[in-house]
C-alpha cells in the first residue's frame, strides 16, 4: 500500500516506533502509545459497526483527556472527519453546530448528557452516540480493535471550527497533508533537518528525537490545543492535559513541575496574566528549570507579560505565536523594535501580503493582507460562497486569507499589524484593537479589556473599550484614558469606555467581539458603569 500524509497512517507509524513511550498524562490516567493506537482502533471499530464511514462527520463534544484523542484518531482511520465542539455551547448553539456539520456520531462528556438528550432527537441523522466514563470504557473493552481499514488518502479531511466570536462559526476543512504541514510543522519542529520529505521519515522524527513533555493548558476543542498536541505526538513526545475545567493558575504550575513539562502553550493574556500573577505572588515556589519554550499562539500576548514571565523560566524562552483556523500555524517571532506592530515574521515562501483588492502580492515597504500559500485549506464545510471569500488564487497560488493585515520589510520579513476584520476607521485614522487592548491591559487596575469600533456619526467608527478591572482596585473614565494617552495618539484612545464584572472569552481564553459591541451598543455613549 502506498504510503500517504494521512493522520491515520502517521500516527500508527509513530505508535509502532515507541509503543510503550506514554502518549498522554490526564491527572491519573497514563496512556502509551500502543494504548493510544489500540483504543482509537477499538473505537473505530465500534463507529464502523454502526455505518460511519468515509466522508461522514464525528462530533467530539469532549472534555480535555484521551478520549479526544482517540475520537479524532479513529475518525482519521476510518477517513471520517472529526469535528471540534465547544463544550460551554448551549442548546441553540449545539443546534447550529449539529445541522451544520452534518453529525453522523457524536462522542460527548458524560456530564453533558442533559443537554445533549435534550436536542439529540431532532437529529435522526446521527447514528451513533457514545458518552465519556463508565459506558465508554465498556463499549471499548467490548470492542475488537480490528475493522476494514479503508484505503487511506493525502486528501482525507479534518474538520476544524472557528470560535465564532466574529461571525457565526464555520466549519474549515483541512486536508490531511496540508493540515500536517500548514499546522501540525510537518515533523520538523523539533528538528533541525526541517520537515520530513516521506510519510515513513516520520520514524526518524520519533526515533532521534527528543521525548519531551508538551502541557496544553487550553481545551482541545480549541484548534491551537489540539494542533500543538498531535504536534507533540508526531514527535513521539508525551501530551500533558489537567482534568479540571476551571482555569486555576497555581494549579497548572503544579502540574508543570510535577510532570517536568518542557514545553507549555497558553491562549493570549486571558492566561497569561493570572499565571504571571500566581508567580509573582509565590517567588521559588515551582521548579520550572525543565521548561525549554512557553508560547502562546490565538491571542493578544502582551510584551509585559511576555517580558514578566521569562524572568521565571532560567532555561526556556517566552515566545508568541500566530495562527488561525484558516490559515494553520504563521510562525512565532517577537515585537519589531520600531514598535508599529504585534510580531516580526522571518521570510518564507508559503506567507505572503497581498492588495487588498487582492489583484497582486505587495513588496517591501508596502501594506496589505497576510496570506498563507501552498498547504492551505479546502474551503468552509457546505459553503462554497463563503469558502469562495476566503480561498482564492492570485498568480496562479491558492491562497488561504488570515485576515491579519501586515507590512513587507526590506528584508522580506512581514510585520503584523492586528487583524484586518476588527480594524476600526476613526476619522480616517486605522487603529487596530490589539493595539489599545495591550495599553489598558498595562494599567495595574484592568484585569481584562475588549476594544471595538461602534458606529459613530462624527467619526464613522468610534474607538470603545469593555473593560474589567482586579477586584479591590478602582479607577475613573479619565485616569484610564489618560494612562491609555501616555502610550497612544489621541485618535487611538478610547472615547467609550465601558466597565463589566467580566470580560467575556470562549474557554479557550479567544476574544468575544461580537459580545463587547453588544454590550457597548446597549450602554449610552461615553457612560461608565456596571
Amino acid at each position: 500500500m502506498q504510503p500517504t500524509y494521512s493522520l491515520a497512517d502517521l500516527f500508527e507509524r509513530v505508535a509502532a516506533t515507541v509503543p510503550d513511550r506514554l502518549a498522554v498524562i490526564c491527572g491519573d490516567i497514563k496512556v502509551t502509545y500502543a494504548q493510544l493506537d489500540e483504543r482509537a482502533n477499538r473505537l473505530a471499530a465500534i463507529l464502523q459497526q454502526q455505518g460511519i464511514g468515509p466522508g461522514d462527520t464525528v462530533g467530539l463534544q469532549l472534555y480535555n483527556g484521551s478520549p479526544y484523542l482517540e475520537g479524532f484518531l479513529a475518525a482519521c482511520k476510518l477517513r471520517a472527519l472529526p469535528v471540534n465542539i465547544n463544550f460551554r455551547y448551549v442548546a441553540h448553539e449545539l443546534r447550529y453546530i449539529y445541522e451544520n456539520a452534518e453529525l453522523k456520531a457524536l462522542l460527548c462528556a458524560a456530564e453533558l448528557d442533559p443537554i445533549v438528550d435534550s436536542i439529540i432527537s431532532d437529529f435522526p441523522g446521527i447514528k451513533v452516540r457514545l458518552s465519556s466514563g463508565e459506558a465508554y470504557e465498556a463499549a471499548l473493552a467490548a470492542s475488537s480493535p480490528v475493522y476494514e481499514v479503508p484505503v487511506r488518502s493525502d486528501d482525507d479531511l479534518s474538520l476544524l471550527y472557528t470560535g465564532g466570536t466574529t461571525g457565526m462559526p464555520k466549519g474549515v476543512m483541512w486536508p490531511h497533508r496540508a493540515l500536517f504541514f500548514g499546522a501540525l510543522g510537518g515533523g520538523g519542529y523539533y528538528r533541525k533537518e526541517g520537515p520530513i520529505k516521506t510519510p515513513q521519515e516520520i520514524v526518524d522524527v520519533v526515533r532521534n528525537g527528543y521525548a519531551l513533555r508538551y502541557l496544553a493548558v487550553a481545551p482541545l476543542m480549541h484548534g491551537s490545543a489540539l494542533w500543538a498536541s498531535l504536534a507533540s505526538l508526531f514527535s513521539g513526545q508525551t501530551v500533558l492535559m489537567r482534568p479540571e475545567l476551571d482555569f486555576e493558575a497555581e494549579v497548572i504550575w503544579d502540574l508543570a513541575e510535577r510532570e517536568q513539562a518542557n514545553i507549555i502553550s497558553i491562549v493570549g493574556d486571558a492566561m497569561a496574566m493570572p499565571m504571571l500573577q500566581a508567580l509573582q505572588a509565590h517567588p521559588g515556589r515551582w521548579d520550572l528549570s525543565k521548561i525549554m519554550h512557553f508560547g502562546s499562539g490565538g491571542g493578544l500576548f502582551s510584551s509585559h507579560l511576555q517580558d514578566g514571565l521569562q524572568a521565571f523560566i532560567p532555561n526556556g524562552k517566552v515566545a508568541d505565536s500566530i495562527g488561525s483556523s484558516e490559515g494553520g500555524v504563521l510562525g512565532s517571532g517577537s515585537r519589531p523594535q520600531s514598535g508599529a506592530g504585534f510580531i516580526k515574521l522571518a521570510p518564507r515562501p508559503d506567507l505572503k501580503v497581498m492588495a487588498e483588492d487582492r489583484s497582486r502580492f505587495v513588496g517591501p515597504g508596502e501594506e496589505g493582507v497576510m496570506v498563507r500559500v501552498g498547504h492551505v485549506p479546502a474551503g468552509y464545510f457546505g459553503d462554497p460562497k463563503k469558502s469562495a471569500e476566503t480561498f482564492f488564487v492570485i498568480n496562479g497560488e491558492r491562497c488561504a486569507n488570515t485576515g491579519d493585515m501586515a507590512r513587507v520589510e526590506a528584508d522580506g520579513s512581514i510585520v503584523v499589524l492586528g487583524r484586518g476584520s476588527q480594524c476600526i476607521n476613526t476619522g480616517g485614522e486605522k487603529v487596530f484593537p490589539e493595539e489599545v487592548e495591550e495599553v489598558l491591559h498595562k494599567h495595574p487596575a484592568v484585569e481584562d479589556a475588549l476594544v471595538v469600533g461602534i458606529a459613530d456619526e462624527r467619526w464613522g467608527q468610534r474607538v470603545s473599550a469593555v473593560v474589567s478591572l482586579r477586584p479591590g482596585t478602582e479607577v475613573s473614565d479619565a485616569e484610564l484614558k489618560a494612562f491609555c494617552r501616555e502610550y497612544l495618539a489621541g485618535y487611538k484612545v478610547p472615547k467609550t469606555l465601558l466597565l463589566v464584572e467580566q470580560v467575556s472569552r470562549s474557554a479557550a481564553g479567544k476574544a468575544d467581539y461580537r459580545w463587547a459591541r453588544a454590550r457597548l451598543e446597549e450602554a449610552e455613549p461615553g457612560v461608565v458603569g456596571v
